[in-house]
């Protein structure tokens, strides 16, 4: 009986242990500054798969502390958001839809490669940061793929004043900030989206034949610019 009260309570401790190391990051709405910027003129679908629009990472750090951080919605909300500003027209199709049902120039589909975070027991600082590695695969009216652009955001937040919830939350925002920067300066020259403005591609581009832009974010410090606010990390702002 005592042998088994004692496993009982060892028990009872782990799952206390566990629970006070295990932390969830749920995103809220993001929120992007206007640019200031002239607007692409062509008329865009954005077709939200259900892996992105439901992104969840989860990671054991150091084997000690859990960590869930939910991106969910705010994905679909921030690209829906940036491209309102970057493109004439923008209409968001669902995973299930039939895009021959709708009238646009061009249609994005993005999605996530890659996900990565850091915390102070790591990175030994009081630093959250965050890197994002996004993929946008673009394509005509007809279905003809027209460019493959992967991209990496970053964001770093200061522990100062926050929980290390809100900290990692705040520099998930400020990749997304990062992203929304390079969609803006680079997306033309990346993908020439604009020249689906008249209709279908003249020939079809093979799927290797990928713009590839993976800059550092300090070399975009001053491109933060375009942006009433913004940044890529606390000092930034």
């Amino acid at each position: 009986m005592i042998a088994n009260l004692r496993s009982i309570s060892c028990l009872v401790l782990l799952s206390l242990v566990a629970a006070g190391c295990s932390s969830t990051v749920t995103m809220e709405d993001p929120t992007i500054p206007a640019p200031h910027v002239e607007k692409i003129p062509i008329d865009v679908a954005l077709r939200i798969p259900k892996e992105f629009n439901n992104f969840m990472h989860e990671e054991n750090i150091l084997g000690k502390e859990a960590w869930s951080i939910d991106l969910g919605r705010s994905n679909a909300l921030f690209f829906t958001q940036i491209f309102g500003y970057l493109f004439n027209n923008v209409i968001v199709i669902g995973p299930d839809d039939d895009a021959r049902d709708f009238q646009f120039d061009a249609l994005i589909e993005p999605s996530i490669d890659g996900f990565e975070f850091s915390v102070p027991t790591q990175s030994k600082t009081e630093t959250f940061a965050v890197w994002i590695r996004y993929r946008l695969r673009i394509y005509d009216r007809e279905g003809t793929n027209a460019a493959n652009w992967t991209m990496s955001a970053y964001g770093k937040s200061q522990k100062e004043g926050m929980n290390g919830g809100a900290a990692l939350q705040r520099a998930a925002l400020l990749a997304m900030r990062d992203a929304a920067a390079l969609m803006i300066l680079q997306m033309e020259k990346a993908t020439q989206i604009s020249a689906l403005a008249n209709g279908g591609l003249a020939t079809p581009r093979a799927e290797s034949a990928v713009a590839d832009v993976d800059a550092k974010p300090a070399s975009r410090r001053d491109d933060m610019g375009v942006f009433v606010i913004g940044g890529i990390d606390d000092d930034a702002d």
